[in-house]
């Protein structure tokens, strides 16, 4: 059989034999309806092996066949009239021998013209009725049986043309099912990756769209993180195996596994804790090209979302690391990360708590066709990359529910599903202690306020603020919160109560008590100081006092 088959998009046999139109009908081999149809062939040579590519449905008249092996019919249409001296009859009559020798002639080009079409590759055979058969001969459907080989009867009616057509037709209609079924599998890809877990997120778009199984590999073998109905034990280790035989670069591999067909593709920059690469493992039911390009949209995807940056990059990276931990300033490690940048964006977070307590975001009516296991939690290794992603930075410390990340370059902080943020103004690495504690108060604001992030002014922004000078100001304000020195709670809710426009139950969410404590605190600060918190004039003086503080 060739093994170059047509790159056209197979029909099932099934779709032909039920266009009304053709009225074609199978009438001897297997009952293989699934049987694919690359394309359709007429041909009347005897001998078709020359001619076909493989996959086709082989249409034939049968004139390739021995005039002493045809029907009544055909002998008819040769001569137009039976005459005596035929010497398949004798005194008008057809002899016994002359019969046997004639079936006997039949069944062996019958025979020997099948197997030859089994050998092509050929999908089915299609035999057209007239004019030169009045019916299917009895011997090419015992050919069929025998090499199982699918024999359909083409009607008289029925132009071999017709079918040609009617195949084309029906490739064009799938081929355009599958661009669309791509279409919808990368926009479901892209949306997922701009998840709060974009990782599962993308397995599990990519598993319902092709109705596959697909898994991240580590370098190890070891199965990351998986989406859809799990195969067998030894599907899963035949991908495992295949991941590890991927070259450096680009590559992909291919395998089966009993009923299943296994692919793997490296994802580019992508690297485990070994320094290994990742892959993408895939199990499916069958060859897809579709599934085969969504998976391609997928590796692109993970491969950003999981990679890291340049060798460079880790290099300056791990050389900041050492002379921190041998006792270098900050602002000299600083100038060894990313391009020795000279500004940085301190970061706090907190995961929301809908994440915190089940990975479920509230429902929203343009996402109404999201299952569960899009959002499975996050917690490992692939989740703080893609945060990092998402941020701009590789420069993360999460810790359950809390993270702090660097920023450099003075980029702007964007939101991330699933997390509230709070950024500080860009500062210098000698600052970033004053940074941290700004990033702090910002994450509190955005939480008082159910913002998804909030990011601090410059500090030398043009404000109020900046007309008195900060050493000036400074003794003002301890002098004015000095009743609360030694409580800090006090002046902790002091902060977020006016940070929030007095609003006893934003208070309380931030600061994690119930709003009546928030009451009491607010009673018992105001006498301490000994002023009306009523009064905007005696609040804007407090906040100030605050913020030199």
């Amino acid at each position: 059989m060739h093994e170059l088959v047509p790159p056209t998009a197979p029909v099932p046999l099934s779709a032909l034999l039920a266009d009304g139109g053709l009225a074609l009908r199978q009438v001897a081999g297997p009952d293989s309806p699934d049987v694919p149809v690359h394309a359709v062939h007429t041909s009347e040579m005897a001998d078709p092996v020359p001619y076909l590519l493989g996959g086709e449905l082989l249409l034939s008249a049968g004139v390739h066949c021995p005039a002493g092996a045809r029907t009544e019919a055909a002998a008819r249409t040769e001569t137009g009239h039976r005459t005596e001296d035929d010497p398949r009859t004798e005194n008008g009559h057809r002899t016994e021998d002359d019969g046997a020798r004639t079936e006997a002639s039949a069944v062996a080009h019958w025979e020997r013209y099948v197997e030859r079409t089994v050998t092509a590759g050929a999908a089915a055979l299609g035999f057209g009725i007239a004019p030169l058969h009045d019916e299917v001969p009895p011997a090419l459907a015992d050919a069929c049986d025998r090499h199982g080989l699918p024999l359909l009867r083409v009607p008289p009616g029925t132009p071999f043309t017709a079918v040609a057509r009617t195949l084309w037709q029906l490739v064009a209609e799938r081929r355009h099912a599958a661009l669309r079924r791509l279409s919808e599998a990368q926009q479901a890809l892209t949306s997922a990756a701009a998840r709060p877990h974009p990782v599962p997120a993308v397995l599990a778009r990519f598993a319902r769209h092709t109705g596959a199984w697909a898994a991240l590999f580590g370098p190890d073998g070891a199965e990351l993180a998986g989406a859809g109905t799990p195969p067998d034990a030894s599907a899963r280790a035949a991908v495992a195996s295949l991941t590890a035989q991927l070259r450096p670069g680009p590559s992909s591999a291919s395998s089966t596994s009993g009923a299943w067909f296994l692919s793997a593709y490296a994802l580019t920059g992508a690297a485990g804790g070994g320094g290994g690469r990742l892959a993408l493992g895939v199990c499916a039911p069958q060859r897809d090209s579709t599934a085969d390009a969504a998976a391609r949209v997928a590796v692109v995807l993970l491969s950003l979302l999981t990679g890291h940056r340049t060798a460079g990059a880790a290099a300056g990276r791990t050389a900041a690391l050492v002379r921190l931990l041998l006792g270098a300033a900050p602002e000299e490690a600083a100038a060894l990360i990313d391009g020795g940048t000279d500004r940085w964006t301190v970061v706090h977070g907190r995961r929301d708590p809908y994440e915190a307590q089940g990975g479920r975001e509230p429902h929203r009516a343009d996402d109404e066709h999201r299952t569960d296991r899009d959002e499975a939690p996050g917690d490992g290794p692939l989740a703080a990359a893609a945060l990092a992603a998402g941020l701009g930075t590789s420069l993360v410390d999460r810790d359950g529910e809390v993270l702090r990340a660097l920023v450099p370059g003075g980029r702007p902080v964007p939101a991330r599903p699933g997390w509230t943020l709070g950024a500080s103004a860009p500062v210098p690495a000698a600052e970033l202690g004053r940074a941290d504690a700004e990033a702090a108060r910002a994450l509190r604001r955005a939480l008082a306020a159910r913002r998804p992030v909030v990011c601090a002014r410059p500090a030398d922004a043009r404000g109020v603020t900046s007309l008195l000078d900060g050493d000036e100001a400074r003794p003002l304000a301890r002098s004015l919160l000095a009743p609360l020195e030694g409580r800090p709670e006090l002046a902790e809710t002091l902060r977020v109560w006016l940070s929030v426009h007095g609003s006893w139950d934003r208070s309380a969410s931030v600061l994690g008590v119930h709003r009546n404590t928030v009451r009491q605190r607010v009673a018992r600060i105001g006498g301490l100081l000994g002023a009306d918190l009523g009064d905007p004039d005696v609040r804007m003086e407090l906040w100030f006092a605050l913020k030199w503080l």
